[in-house]
């Protein structure tokens, strides 16, 4: 999944000259043996790390936007005054340089750390103690950017996970596969919280909110005390009701654990039956087969994420998986399953060892429902992502917000969505009355194809095609009535950016 922008370019201490930067221009270069990218915005020249701090690509072909610039990978987006990674998935900053102007020319030489650039000021209204429901991608982030804004209350996480915040998206992808180490899943090292003052606790499931009284219960006996409150329970995995679902060997994917166990399991199986041709179906079968392993897939539809991304895409993830050795048994059920086979529901028998359920997931509301927020399939907030009752807050796979883009409200479960949820949530307890209107986006891994998607689109009337999607270079824009819902890219990132962007700049203010 990383990667490292070479020190490539000219070597910036000796300078370059102003003319080949114009404005709205980057540059790539080096300093000391180090990746430094360039660029000009707004008639100044500013000079930041070259790599992106998520999973390292390279900034240089990214997107300029204002004072900002966005990584081509997965839309990480840095300052390029401070280096502050300002939106998800990103956290960590990037360095920054400073740029001389001198005859004509522009100089970079000496480094400077990007928080004493831009120091924050701590907010002046601030509740004292602030409560987050989840240990995932928008509880995180929550957590991180109250600090990073410069939040002293406490903050307490109430996690049911073993583990602390990790890398969701990669455990069905590199990590599953066997690629990536078990040192890239942590979202911080466990020291982390405890040098931030987050009370982190584990293994801890909230079970009754207080919305009078201010407090969470949880299921040990123990209450949390909250001036504010983010609700970030994420969703659970939908499960089989069939015959012999609940065999040991019969797994789904949501948690580290589980995909430990899938991993252990991977190790002496031969065979395996992948139900559902979802996202995580169809990473599990890639990383899967990565492993060795005899993999079959089982779905009810007649294309693999033809709802989502239309027949054009649905066929092409068909053929590629297929190119890879996955089998599919499209149009078809599961009846039943045993230890060493499952039945369809045609009378069909397929021999496995292991089985992965990935037939879809459903959102945590009875938490919200008890509590007395107002629900309609997803915690209703509004666009500064606050519930129904004034300082609780909710975020991430339970939240359904009101989209300017698209004018619907929206409920959708992307691990980016979740983490820029996260960050608006955190700035809005603060005060500083933040309207969410980030476009949703994701990014699905197919052994070494990525497909970005940008935008939502619920039904379309036309897909517009450009480019050549075997030949894995294409944009996919998915209209109705007219306007663009959605764009869908391989291997165009920067398409991609310009597709968030331009949507960003449509949105009502």
């Amino acid at each position: 999944m990383g990667g490292d922008t070479k020190p490539t370019g000219p070597d910036l201490t000796s300078g370059i000259p102003l003319s080949d930067l114009g404005e709205g221009k980057m540059l790539l270069g080096q300093v000391e043996g180090e990746a430094v990218l360039l660029a000009r915005a707004g008639g100044e020249i500013f000079a930041i790390g070259a790599t992106c701090t998520h999973y390292g690509g390279p900034l240089a072909e990214g997107l300029l936007v204002g004072d900002t610039v966005r990584c081509p990978w997965h839309h990480a987006c840095f300052s390029l005054r401070t280096g502050e990674a300002v939106r998800a998935p990103a956290f960590a900053p990037v360095s920054c340089w400073q740029v001389e102007q001198s005859g004509g020319r522009a100089y970079v030489r000496r480094k400077f750390e990007p928080r004493e650039a831009a120091p924050r000021p701590a907010p002046s209204a601030a509740a004292e103690r602030v409560a987050i429901l989840g240990g995932g991608a928008a509880g995180f982030a929550a957590a991180e950017m109250l600090r990073r804004e410069g939040f002293g209350g406490s903050i307490t996480m109430l996690s049911d996970d073993d583990a602390p915040p990790y890398d969701r998206p990669n455990l069905s992808k590199d990590y599953l596969a066997g690629t990536a180490p078990e040192d890239w899943i942590p979202l911080r090292p466990p020291e982390y919280y405890r040098e931030n003052g987050i009370d982190l606790a584990l293994r801890t499931a909230a079970v009754e909110i207080d919305t009078r009284g201010r407090q969470v219960k949880t299921a040990d006996g123990h209450v949390f005390a909250f001036d504010k409150l983010l609700i970030a329970t994420g969703a659970e995995p939908i499960r089989l009701n069939i015959p012999g679902a609940e065999l040991p060997h019969v797994r789904m994917l949501r948690s580290l654990s589980d995909s430990r166990e899938i991993i252990e399991r991977a190790a002496k199986a031969r065979r395996v039956a992948i139900i559902g041709a979802s996202f995580i179906g169809l990473e599990c079968a890639a990383a899967l087969r990565q492993r060795g392993l005899d993999v079959h897939v089982v779905a009810p539809e007649a294309r693999p994420m033809e709802r989502v991304l239309g027949p054009e895409l649905g066929d092409f993830i068909r053929k590629l998986h297929e190119e890879h050795g996955v089998t599919f048994h499209l149009r078809h059920s599961v009846a039943s399953i045993n230890k060493d086979r499952i039945t369809l529901d045609d009378g069909t028998a397929l021999e496995a060892d292991l089985v992965v359920v990935g037939i879809g997931v459903k959102p945590r509301l009875d938490l919200a429902e008890r509590a007395g927020l107002k629900v309609d399939r997803g915690i209703l907030v509004n666009d500064y992502l606050e519930t129904s009752v004034a300082g609780i807050y909710a975020a991430g796979d339970v939240a359904r917000w009101p989209d300017p883009v698209s004018g619907e409200r929206l409920r959708i479960e992307h691990w980016v969505v979740a983490e820029r949820q996260g960050q608006t949530a955190a700035r809005n307890m603060l005060g500083r009355g933040e309207r969410f209107a980030a476009p949703p986006f994701f990014w699905s891994q197919h052994y070494d194809i990525a497909i970005d998607y940008v935008g939502h689109a619920q039904s379309w009337d036309k897909i517009e095609i450009d480019g050549d999607i075997a030949a894995h270079d294409a944009a996919l824009r998915f209209r109705q009535g007219g306007r663009i819902r959605a764009v869908a890219t391989i291997f165009r990132g920067r398409e991609s950016l310009a597709a968030e962007a331009e949507m960003e700049s449509a949105a009502p203010a």
